[in-house]
């Protein structure tokens, strides 16, 4: 499982988990066990977040994508369809030129959508924040994480809030799928 890689207590000191949560995760022997921990307690929102932070960050970002195109609207704006390519993309080659393309239209649209912050984290996944030709700013160690679990829950709560768990429960199959090497593709949701 992909998020194997991710050190426990790395991942733990990157979110702000309530006390007794932190314990039931910290005896864990690996990031993929705690992620399946959180989740079969129930923890949905916790589980969203961990696998946030515990997968590789090309996988994130395209998990993000996954969660944000499941809720997006059938006449989903074409801005918002750009952003989701462009992080798309740069998980597909993941270069300097595609990550920066892909914030140049997170910036454009607003931050506002699940899109475009799968977009931003995109771009935090890359080694410097600062433009080209400028001295190197990597971004904070949870960034993309950050961006991931912000795009993920955003998508959890688009159109039809009252679905969030269900959505959340759709969303930590497609991460269990992605860790596993899989797509994780989620189809269009209906209605």
């Amino acid at each position: 499982m992909k998020m194997q890689s991710a050190r426990v207590q790395d991942v733990l000191a990157r979110l702000d988990l309530p006390v007794a949560t932190a314990g039931l995760v910290a005896g864990c022997p690996d990031s993929g066990a705690a992620f399946l921990a959180l989740e079969e307690k129930g923890l949905l929102v916790d589980a969203a977040k961990w696998a946030a932070h515990a997968l590789p960050k090309r996988e994130a970002v395209w998990w993000a994508c996954m969660c944000a195109r499941h809720t997006a609207a059938a006449n989903q704006p074409e801005a918002e369809r750009a952003l989701v390519e462009a992080a798309e993309q740069w998980v597909r080659k993941p270069t300097d030129e595609q990550r920066r393309a892909a914030f140049a239209l997170a910036q454009e649209a607003g931050f506002t959508s699940p899109e475009a912050w799968a977009a931003v984290a995109a771009f935090w996944s890359g080694e410097s924040m600062s433009p080209p030709g400028q001295p190197p700013v990597p971004p904070p160690a949870d960034a993309v994480g950050r961006a991931v679990a912000g795009a993920v829950t955003l998508a959890s709560v688009r159109l039809h809030p009252e679905r969030y768990a269900a959505r959340l429960a759709r969303f930590l199959q497609s991460a269990r799928e992605i860790a596993q090497g899989a797509a994780g593709q989620i189809g269009p949701e209906a209605g």
